[in-house]
């Protein structure tokens, strides 16, 4: 099941049908696909072109998934763990000549935005994460100081919706919703509320 977007929206048809999944097939990911995408990543917008992303991804099974998994707070540990690949998405904080990058993690965004986008075209969804334990993500990825870790993706083929537990199963097949554009985009800053 693909939830899209509205048709009459007018939306790219790889923006109408990008949601974030949680019911994956136990498929490999091919890697020729993931590097494909890790290219629409590098060819993401980025201040000074300094491309503060970084990727560490893991097959279901290897050490590295499992390490992600364990990060993950209980809810989302629930479905993530059986997703076909974990990626953690750190955020290099400053620029290569020391000064703060205050935009990389908006910058990361954008990158993650476009490896997700080119997933949707080989039929790849990804759900990105807020929900994991930050502290013990420190520890157990022990990465270096000049990274903020940013979020955590699970990647996969689309599963059956019903393979998943409740409340998982019900937010699988519930039609996704968006506010109106006119709640947030302004022609000047004294609408801004």
């Amino acid at each position: 099941m693909i939830k899209q977007a509205p048709n009459e929206l007018g939306l790219h048809p790889l923006l109408q049908k990008r949601w974030s999944a949680r019911s994956f097939e136990q498929k490999h990911i091919p890697n020729d696909k993931l590097q494909i995408m890790f290219q629409a990543a590098a060819w993401s917008s980025s201040c000074m072109n300094e491309q503060p992303w970084r990727f560490v991804y893991g097959a279901h099974g290897s050490a590295t998934h499992e390490l992600i998994a364990s990060v993950l707070m209980p809810g989302n540990a629930l479905w993530a763990k059986e997703a076909p690949l974990l990626m953690a998405v750190f955020a290099k904080k400053q620029f290569d000549d020391g000064s703060d990058n205050m935009h990389a993690w908006h910058d990361v965004g954008a990158a993650c935005t476009s490896l997700l986008l080119q997933g949707v075209a080989f039929g790849i969804y990804g759900h990105q994460m807020g929900g994991f334990d930050r502290e013990k993500a420190k520890q157990v990825f022990t990465y270096a100081d000049e990274y903020d870790i940013v979020s955590i993706i699970a990647l996969g083929f689309l599963g059956e919706a019903d393979a998943l537990k409740e409340p998982f199963r019900t937010r699988e097949v519930t039609p996704r919703t968006r506010k109106e554009p006119a709640s947030f985009a302004f022609e000047s800053f004294e609408e801004i509320t």
